[in-house]
C-alpha cells in the first residue's frame, strides 16, 4: 500500500517576475518598519511609550494601532498612511455628490489628475496633523525637554515628510509590488503591534495570571472567529450570464461562453473600518487641542467605550458599507459592460422565480448586501 502524495506546493520564486514583486514588497516594508523606529529630534521616546502604557485605550491609542506604534514612539512616521487615507475619501465622496468629479473618476487622464489632487490633500493632511502632534507631543510631561514655536516647526516637517514618504512606499508597492500598497501598509502596522500582544500572552501564562484553559477558549475563539471571517469574505451568490459568439476582424470568430457576476456578501470589504476609523478620531482630537470647554468635555465623552462612541462608530460604518459597495459595484456600470459585450443574464436551472430573484439582487447590488450562497469560486 503506497502512502498518499503530498500536494505539490508551486514555488513563487520559480517565477521571477513575482519573485521580484514579493522582494521588492518585503523590502518596502523593511524601510517601513525602520522608519517606525525613527524619533523624531528634541522628544524623550520613553516618556511618550510611558504615556501611552498607561493611558489604556483612548483615540491616540487607536490611532497608535493604525500606524503601527509609531505615535507612541514618536517617530517619523507617527502619522502613517491615515492622511493618504483621509484624502482619498474626500475625493470618493466628491466623486458621489458631484458629476463632473465622477466623469473625471470614469477617464484614464482624469484618474491621473484626481490621483494627484490626492497627493496635494494628503501633504495639506500631513502638516495639520503634523502641527497637532507636535503641540500633543509638548503636553506630554517629560516628552520634550524645550518646547516651543521651533520643536513645533522642526516637528511638524519631519511628520510632514515622513507622512508624504510612506504615501510614496504605499504607491510603489501598488506598482511595482505585490497587492494594494495602502492596505498592506495598514495591515503591516497592525499586525506587528500584535507581536507584543503575544509576548505579554505568553508571561501571563507563566506567572499564573493567564490559565491553560483559558488560553485554550481564547485561541478557539479566536480561530472560530478567523473562519467566520473568511467564509463572510469570499461567500458570493452568483448571477449567470451569457456572452454571445461573436465574429472579429480576418474572419476569427470569438466563441460564446458563459460566466457568472459575483455578488459578494461584503462587497465592502474592511475598508468601512478603515474609513470609519480616519473619520471618528478627528471631532476628538480636535477638541484636544481647543480651549474651548465644551469642546474638551465632548471629547471626554467621546473616548473608546463610551456609548457615544459605539453609536457613532457603528454608524460610520454603515454609511461606508452602503457608500463604498455603490462606488465599487454599480449596477448600471455592470449592465453597460455587458451590453456593450451582447452579454444578457442567462437563466438558471432552478426556474424563473430563482431568474427573478437573482435579477432583483443585481438590480439592486450597490445599496443592499445580498444574502450568501454555497456557490463559491475562484473568481467570487
Amino acid at each position: 500500500m503506497t502512502a498518499p502524495r503530498m500536494p505539490n506546493i508551486p514555488n513563487p520564486f520559480a517565477v521571477p517576475e513575482l519573485k521580484e514583486k514579493i522582494l521588492f514588497t518585503l523590502l518596502v516594508l523593511l524601510i517601513y518598519r525602520i522608519g517606525s523606529h525613527i524619533t523624531v529630534p528634541g522628544v524623550d521616546a520613553q516618556a511618550t511609550i510611558a504615556f501611552f502604557r498607561t493611558s489604556g485605550e483612548s483615540l491616540f491609542s487607536i490611532y497608535n494601532l493604525f500606524v503601527g506604534g509609531g505615535l507612541s514612539r514618536a517617530t517619523v512616521f507617527a502619522l502613517g498612511i491615515m492622511p493618504y487615507i483621509s484624502a482619498s475619501i474626500f475625493f470618493q465622496i466628491m466623486g458621489a455628490v458631484f458629476p463632473t468629479v465622477e466623469r473625471l473618476q470614469k477617464e484614464e487622464e482624469g484618474r491621473k489628475k484626481i490621483t494627484q489632487w490626492t497627493r496635494y490633500l494628503t501633504v495639506a493632511l500631513c502638516v495639520a496633523q503634523a502641527y497637532g502632534v507636535a503641540l500633543f507631543l509638548e503636553g506630554v510631561t517629560g516628552a520634550v525637554p524645550n518646547p516651543g514655536l521651533g520643536f513645533r516647526l522642526s516637528t511638524a516637517f519631519f511628520l510632514t515628510t515622513g507622512g508624504v514618504f510612506v504615501m510614496w512606499l504605499g504607491e510603489q508597492i501598488t506598482e511595482r509590488g505585490l497587492g494594494n500598497g495602502m492596505s498592506l501598509l495598514i495591515f503591516f502596522s497592525i499586525v506587528q503591534g500584535g507581536v507584543p500582544s503575544v509576548i505579554n500572552t505568553v508571561a501571563s501564562l507563566q506567572a499564573g495570571a493567564l490559565t491553560f484553559p483559558r488560553l485554550l477558549v481564547l485561541l478557539a475563539v479566536m480561530i472560530v472567529v478567523v473562519w467566520f471571517t473568511v467564509a463572510i469574505t469570499v461567500a458570493a451568490r452568483r448571477i449567470p450570464i451569457q456572452i454571445p459568439r461573436k465574429v472579429m476582424g480576418r474572419g476569427r470568430i470569438r466563441e460564446g461562453q458563459k460566466s457568472f457576476i459575483p455578488l459578494r456578501i461584503n462587497s465592502a470589504n474592511v475598508m468601512p473600518i478603515i474609513f470609519a476609523q480616519s473619520i471618528i478620531i478627528v471631532p476628538g482630537t480636535l477638541a484636544q487641542f481647543s480651549n474651548v470647554t465644551w469642546l474638551r468635555d465632548l471629547s471626554q465623552e467621546f473616548q473608546p467605550g463610551t456609548w457615544l462612541w459605539y453609536v457613532s462608530f457603528t454608524a460610520l460604518i454603515v454609511f461606508f458599507t452602503y457608500f463604498y459597495t455603490a462606488i465599487i459595484f454599480n449596477p448600471v456600470d455592470v449592465a453597460e459592460n455587458l451590453s456593450r459585450q451582447g452579454g444578457w443574464q442567462a437563466e438558471r436551472e432552478a426556474g424563473p422565480q430563482r431568474h427573478r430573484a437573482s435579477r432583483g439582487a443585481s438590480a439592486h447590488a450597490g445599496s443592499h448586501r445580498p444574502a450568501a450562497s454555497p456557490a463559491r469560486g475562484d473568481g467570487a
